[in-house]
């Protein structure tokens, strides 16, 4: 179609600046809640471009949404830009190299994220006025993704309420439409309070807290053989009470990110680990209190817009590399084991390719083990609003989610093609969905069909409030 070039043709023209945006994002990499530095440069583009900013949205300080347009179908276009802790490191290395140790990292490449839906945003918004066609684009700046579940308070805030379309898309090592499969989770900080005392002099007067605490993952670990095989249950300590053996630790903080494949089967697993908890203070005559931190929805699918980005997608083709892309991507496969590089062709639903160093082709809607997934806030956004996504490829196969590798390939030209990539297909599917409206009709039918009969429960309860950020950095 004209249209779809005449889009690919506005997102070429922006594109370098997208790509400065992305890189300056790299550099400065900033936690949940606290990405004052990668906010402000996406509204710094974003006013630029010509669009109407709010700032803390949600009433998150680094959340933003960015307008433009008028009237017509309402797309939303939702970005991130949070990276992640311990995974500093150089770019366009293949070696592990990190520039601050136990610095951040861009590993999950939000930066290109964010910078790709800036990008696509800005080309269906230029389309619009080129055209004349009624549309109001919205660029969703969210941060938090990593734990946070920041569009879980946006979609509680009502910012989605008026949003006729959701698209959004993920740096990956294969690129077509995501299979629309994610895991609801919870995040839950366990506090455990005993009491202290000399280990070894009285220690019938200490009442143990990171015993409870122990006992509680043993408990846990226990209740892994009777629940579905899908879920999953994790934890990390927070707060171990201490670094004295001779004190018994008064208190302990564990926290726990608990899985399931739906909201309901999320609501019936949680209260089982409460209960274990409960069960390890009673044990060790301690007390123990929940925390919930944040919670994501499972994805609803939308089989119009699904089709619909397929469609594109297969009309763009797959991103044009070349000879230093793929010598890049070799060595970075060269890190890699075997296992890494097989599992990463089973999660898209492609046969391996011996020596297939980049990915060459679209990746057909359904494709992929279904069982290999993790959780995403968007998940939240596709209950209340018809929502597709496209995963974009820029990184080597094999490249495994949360690795060094992510972060040294954040900066390179093959990095950037998958960005451009990405933003010419949301950009000309948001482009057909203004230009048609029985598209919008069809994709609202499915959504309605979906989820009838079925309220939406936020995962993150609502007496839970975003945490505080941390102080913005002095300039």
């Amino acid at each position: 179609m004209e249209q779809d070039r005449a889009v690919w043709r506005l997102v070429e023209a922006r594109r370098e600046a997208a790509f400065a945006l992305g890189d300056r994002v790299w550099d400065t990499p900033e936690l949940n809640f606290g990405e004052w530095l990668s906010a402000a440069a996406h509204a710094e583009l974003l006013r630029a471009w010509g669009f109407r900013l709010t700032e803390g949205a949600g009433g998150m300080a680094t959340a933003l949404i960015g307008e433009a347009g008028s009237g017509g179908p309402v797309i939303a276009v939702l970005g991130e830009y949070d990276a992640l802790p311990g995974l500093s490191q150089a770019a366009n290395v293949a070696e592990r190299k990190p520039l601050a140790e136990g610095g951040n990292g861009h590993g999950c490449g939000h930066n290109l994220l964010g910078a790709g839906s800036v990008l696509g945003a800005a080309a269906l918004k230029d389309w619009l006025e080129a055209t004349g066609t009624p549309g109001t684009v919205r660029y969703y700046g969210c941060p938090a993704e990593e734990g946070g579940s920041a569009k879980g308070f946006l979609v509680r805030a009502g910012a989605f309420a008026d949003v006729d379309v959701a698209i959004s898309w993920h740096p990956a090592a294969f690129c077509g439409v995501n299979t629309p499969v994610s895991l609801a989770c919870n995040e839950i900080n366990f506090h455990f309070t005993g009491r202290a005392s000399h280990a070894a002099a009285a220690p019938h007067l200490g009442r143990s807290a990171l015993d409870a605490a122990e006992l509680m993952n043993v408990g846990v670990n226990y209740l892994r053989e009777h629940i579905p095989s899908s879920a999953r249950i994790h934890y990390a300590y927070q707060d171990a009470g201490g670094v004295a053996p001779n004190v018994v630790q008064a208190r302990a903080i564990i926290r726990y990110l608990i899985r399931a494949t739906d909201l309901p089967g999320l609501q019936a697993l949680v209260p089982r680990v409460l209960r274990i908890a409960e069960g390890a203070a009673l044990m060790t005559e301690t007390e123990v209190r929940h925390e919930f931190l944040s919670g994501d929805a499972n994805l609803v699918g939308n089989t119009p817009l699904e089709t619909l980005m397929d469609a594109v997608a297969e009309h763009l083709g797959p991103p044009a590399w070349d000879d230093a892309d793929r010598d890049f991507a070799r060595a970075i496969q060269a890190t890699l084991s075997a296992d890494d590089i097989r599992s990463s062709f089973a999660r898209a639903g492609v046969k391996p390719v011996p020596g297939l160093a980049l990915c060459d082709r679209m990746v057909k809607p359904g494709a992929g083990d279904p069982t290999l997934v993790g959780s995403t806030d968007v998940g939240s956004v596709s209950w209340v609003v018809p929502t597709v996504q496209f995963r974009g490829a820029t990184q080597a196969i094999g490249t495994p989610g949360h690795s060094w590798q992510v972060v040294a390939q954040g900066k390179s030209p093959a990095a950037h093609k998958g960005t451009e990539h990405a933003a010419k297909v949301m950009a000309a599917t948001a482009a057909r969905l203004c230009a048609d409206p029985a598209l919008v009709a069809a994709a609202k039918a499915d959504f309605a069909a979906r989820l009838a009969g079925t309220p939406f429960v936020n995962p993150i309860p609502d007496d839970v409030n975003p945490p505080p950020p941390p102080p913005r950095p002095v300039a």
